[in-house]
């Protein structure tokens, strides 16, 4: 069953653009101990990361509105252990930015909903391919995420 949308929400859909969706800083890193092409990965358990960072609203010489919305992702790889926090093997982590033009300035409540339940959606497909790739160039384990991976 589809839910409605906020009142705020609906008016940052109607407002907003995406305009861009680019890489602003990633890591990569398997453990001193961890070979990823001569390791039996049974034991491996995977877990993932997701954060809206924060949303601002800028201003450019030429009296656009931007939305920038920050978005963290991460993919680890763990041994689990018990009474004690896991043993990283390998992690894939980055900070992606959903750029969108505004047309008319809208207000924190909107800006703040949208960047939490709609940014994701767009740097999603750039997330997949940016960890498939990096899964690739490691040797780690291939990880395959869903189109899309939110709960409402």
């Amino acid at each position: 069953m589809a839910t409605k949308n906020s009142a705020s929400l609906q008016k940052a859909i109607d407002n907003l653009s995406i305009q861009d969706v680019y890489l602003k800083s990633s890591q990569a890193e398997c453990s001193e101990d961890f070979d990823p092409k001569r390791t039996e990965h049974t034991e491996l358990l995977v877990q993932q990361m997701h954060t809206v960072r924060r949303g601002e609203v800028l201003q450019t010489n030429e009296d656009e509105l931007i939305l920038k919305v920050y978005v963290r992702l991460g993919t680890r790889w763990i041994l689990p252990v018990e009474d004690d926090d896991p043993e990283v093997k390998a992690f894939v982590e980055a900070d992606f930015i959903a750029e969108y033009s505004m047309a008319e300035l809208l207000e924190t409540e909107a800006v703040d909903e949208f960047s939490l339940k709609n940014a994701s959606f767009h740097v999603w497909p750039y997330w997949r391919e940016f960890l498939s790739s990096q899964c690739e160039r490691l040797r780690l384990p291939r990880v395959v995420l869903p189109a899309v991976q939110f709960n409402r």
